[in-house]
């Protein structure tokens, strides 16, 4: 068994791992002794990997197989060590830099830890202090727009949300669901006007604004939009699993059967799911 307790090992044989792995990179992508795959990638290139690490992460959570977290956390880990070689190799900024950064940025964003404030706080005060930190670190990085910073790369409804929050703060915002509920019901409107009219570009813009309003509609009711379609998701893949067993008790495929006949017996396992 791997030893997990940290007090086991001297603190140089803790880092030694670190610095054994960031060795392991720099061979890899050593020119003229590396992996000739590891030496032709580049930042752009490695980014899906990195994505896909992320979401393995987060599915070992979710699935809380905390015997395969171990793993993935390495997974995810050695794309850091990745980014940071290749920094290093471009010349911008290598591991350490990038270890150095984070750090000063936790310890800046916690002054009731690491400076003179008082811990004495709620978690809604102390998510306040953070934002305000961050909105005067994007003042002092000169990032003027209110919206300039949240990434593009985000899940759409996980962005939605946060683009949402983001003008939220300045005033930008609804006072209640009514309203939001409102224009969900406009939306949906103008989204089967969209669909009559036999355009399609417009019809994409309207769904897309449907999808907007519903995410917003998520903030203000404190649900997380991409948790709850997850769950919608499993609970669509959980009862259609249960309708292609009972088809196949019965020698028969949904191929072989029909949507008045699925339907009633998606109505049956929903049922018997109360």
């Amino acid at each position: 068994m791997p030893n997990h307790n940290p007090d086991q090992k001297t603190t140089v044989e803790r880092d030694g791992e670190l610095a054994r792995l960031l060795e392991i990179m720099r061979r890899l992508r050593d020119p003229d002794t590396g992996c000739p795959w590891d030496i032709e990638q580049d930042f752009h290139s490695i980014a899906p990997y990195t994505l896909e690490e992320a979401y393995e992460v987060f599915d070992a959570i979710e699935r809380e197989a905390w015997d395969e977290l171990e793993g993935e956390l390495g997974d995810l880990l050695l794309q850091v060590v990745y980014h940071a070689q290749m920094g290093a190799e471009a010349g911008l900024f290598d591991f350490h830099s990038v270890a150095r950064r984070i750090s000063d940025k936790m310890i800046s964003r916690h002054p009731h830890v690491f400076g003179n404030e008082s811990r004495d706080k709620t978690a809604a005060q102390q998510t306040a202090d953070w934002e305000r930190i961050k909105a005067a670190e994007r003042a002092g990085a000169r990032k003027a727009g209110v919206l300039d910073d949240v990434a593009l790369a985000l899940p759409a409804l996980t962005r939605a949300v946060k683009l949402q929050k983001r003008a939220a703060r300045v005033g930008f915002d609804w006072p209640d669901t009514g309203q939001v509920v409102d224009k969900i019901t406009e939306e949906a409107r103008e989204l089967v006007e969209a669909r009559d009219s036999g355009d399609t570009a417009h019809l994409h813009e309207e769904f897309g604004d449907l999808l907007f309003v519903m995410a917003n509609l998520a903030r203000h009711l404190n649900i997380d939009p991409e948790a709850a379609l997850r769950d919608a998701n499993a609970k669509f893949t959980r009862r259609f699993g249960e309708i292609e067993r009972r088809l196949a008790a019965q020698g028969r495929r949904p191929e072989q059967s029909d949507l008045a006949e699925m339907d009633a017996l998606w109505n049956a396992v929903k049922e018997g799911e109360k």
